[in-house]
This record gives structure tokens, sequence and C-alpha cells, in this order.
């Protein structure tokens, strides 16, 4: 059996650092809650449905993240007001293929979620992750995938799975 590692980076303060690891299992729930979210898109095409639901790709994940509003609970640096590049799309999580060739394109993303509040979920499969964040959005490879929070069923799977793993404390390093 194909052994996938989950694990999720917590952003908020009181849970920074605190990882939590996750089976196959939830993967493949995952996997079948975006299925059924795509056969209940409506008349909307599948990759304009993908585009509503996700943020794909490094470059576009790391552009959302950068316009979402700094987290209350952060303390303020010396980095200057974004304000004005604040958007309406927030994310509610970003999964993160950690075992990908070029860790430098994936760097900023840990301190970049904190600041944001939003929990980094790391994908590794024997260096394979992106293979498999590839496969959720039908692309050869994915590195970064942010779950857009917009209600959806897709959004209910996550925060269930981050309440579920929070609560019961499983997981380790």
């Amino acid at each position: 059996m194909l052994e996938v590692s989950l694990a999720v980076r917590w952003a908020h303060a009181s849970l920074m650092g605190k990882i939590l690891a996750a089976s196959w299992n939830y993967w493949e729930v995952f996997v079948r809650e975006i299925e059924l979210g795509k056969l209940s898109r409506g008349a909307a095409p599948e990759k304009i449905w993908m585009k509503q639901q996700f943020s794909i790709g490094v470059n576009d994940t790391t552009r959302v993240l950068e316009r979402m509003p700094r987290a209350k609970d952060i303390p303020e640096c010396s980095m200057p007001s974004e304000s004005k590049n604040e958007s309406s799309v927030q994310l509610q999580a970003l999964l993160v293929a950690s075992d990908c060739g070029s860790k430098w394109l994936i760097k900023h993303f840990p301190s970049l979620a904190y600041s944001r509040g939003v929990p980094l979920i790391s994908i590794a499969d024997n260096k394979a992750g992106s293979l498999r964040l590839g496969e959720v959005v039908k692309l050869k490879t994915a590195i970064a995938i942010g779950v857009k929070a917009n209600g959806s069923g897709i959004n209910k799977f996550v925060t269930n799975f981050l309440e579920r793993r929070c609560l019961t404390g499983q997981g380790g390093e």
C-alpha cells in the first residue's frame, strides 16, 4: 500500500510548530470530496470550478497569501502595510509538497502562512508529493495548492480534518 504522509503545521500562534500526521485514508477522502464537488458544480466548466475552489501553483498561492490581511495575533514587524493589496479571497488551508526537489520554491510558505493565520498541510510521498497534488487538480504536478474559503463541501472536510487532528492530538514528526 502506498503511504502518503500529511502533516499539518498550525499557523495559529498557540499551536505553531505542532505537527499532526494523517493516514492515506484522509487523502483518499479528500480526493473523493473534490470529486463529489465536481459533480455538484452545475453548469460551470471543470477548469473554472477548480479556480473557484483552489489557488493552484506556487505563484498563484503566494499571490493570494500576500494579498490576505495579516493575522490579528501576529505582532507587527517592520514590514510595510499591505492594506491596499488586500483581496476578498481567503485561504482556509495551504497544501504543499514538502518532498519536492526545489525546496527554495516553498521555503517562504511556512512564514507567510503563519503571518496570515493559514494552516500549512505538508504532503510527502517519497518524492511524489507534487504528483499527488497534481492528481487532485488534474495536472501532472503541483507543488502548492491553496484551499479557498468559500463554504463548499471541501471546506467542511478540511475544517473537520483540522479540528479532529487537533482535538485528538494524533500525529508526530
